[in-house]
């Protein structure tokens, strides 16, 4: 699938469509690998803490984690998921990365991850069983159409008009000479039969699409445990989808 982005500009759409604040610094209109971008993920000291307290309630408790993941009461013990907006670059750096110039090469081919290999790729692994997810604020995405012959670039929007929530894994990585490079990946799934998307990307290829989450979902997919975090991957429905081809300038630039 493409690997480029439009980022949510209006300040407002931050604390109304994500609940948390706006970006200090302006975010580029358009993201892609290597880019600056932005992502939500739970706040670093409540996931610490609940990882601790998980720890405690597994060694302690008689009934199985699914008993209580399952029960209609488990979500009203939970205390409210707090997040917080942190700057990034789009594609993941995965923690045994050994420099910086290899985290660069690196970076421009794991812009998006492929949901079903997250438990066995060397790459994506460690971010997913640590529970690093987070969420990617955007208002479209931008795919290839090429049913003309030609490369047409095309948005993909909801149909209300309203920002997307997609969903992604972060890392955070420390180079020997201190270094720090704060990076995120976009989750996939396969899209051949779906009604929208399946008109996309190149002739031949495997159709592929982000994980878009309902508004509902936010809290729940940051704080799933990674079992139960599979169930996230699903394809957006088509019918909440419409896509354009992106506008010219008169330079001829998109």
């Amino acid at each position: 699938m493409s690997t480029q982005y439009e980022s949510v500009q209006v300040a407002t759409l931050y604390p109304e469509a994500f609940n948390v604040a706006a970006p200090t610094t302006p975010v580029g209109r358009n993201v892609w690998p290597r880019q600056a971008g932005v992502f939500i993920r739970r706040l670093a000291t409540q996931a610490a803490d609940d990882a601790q307290a998980e720890g405690v309630k597994d060694a302690e408790s008689v009934e199985s984690a699914e008993d209580v993941q399952d029960s209609p009461g488990a979500a009203a013990d939970k205390a409210p998921v707090i997040c917080e907006l942190v700057a990034g670059q789009m594609g993941l750096v995965p923690r045994w990365v050994k420099s910086a110039s290899d985290a660069k090469l690196r970076s421009t081919k794991l812009a998006t991850a492929r949901s079903e290999m997250v438990t066995t790729s060397n790459n994506f692994r460690d971010a997913w069983l640590n529970g690093q997810r987070c969420i990617v604020p955007m208002v479209a995405f931008v795919e290839d159409d090429w049913r003309s012959g030609k490369a047409v670039p095309t948005r993909i929007t909801r149909v209300d008009g309203k920002p997307m929530g997609v969903a992604g894994l972060w890392e955070r990585w420390t180079g020997a000479d201190g270094e720090v490079i704060i990076s995120f990946t976009l989750l996939t799934v396969n899209a051949n039969s779906h009604a929208l998307m399946h008109r996309y990307q190149q002739p031949g290829n495997e159709k592929r699409m982000p994980v878009v989450l309902n508004e509902g979902a936010f809290d729940a997919w940051l704080s799933a445990r990674p079992e139960k975090a599979r169930e996230f991957m699903r394809a957006y429905p088509a019918n909440w989808l419409t896509a354009n081809p992106v506008e010219k300038s008169k330079s001829g630039k998109a």
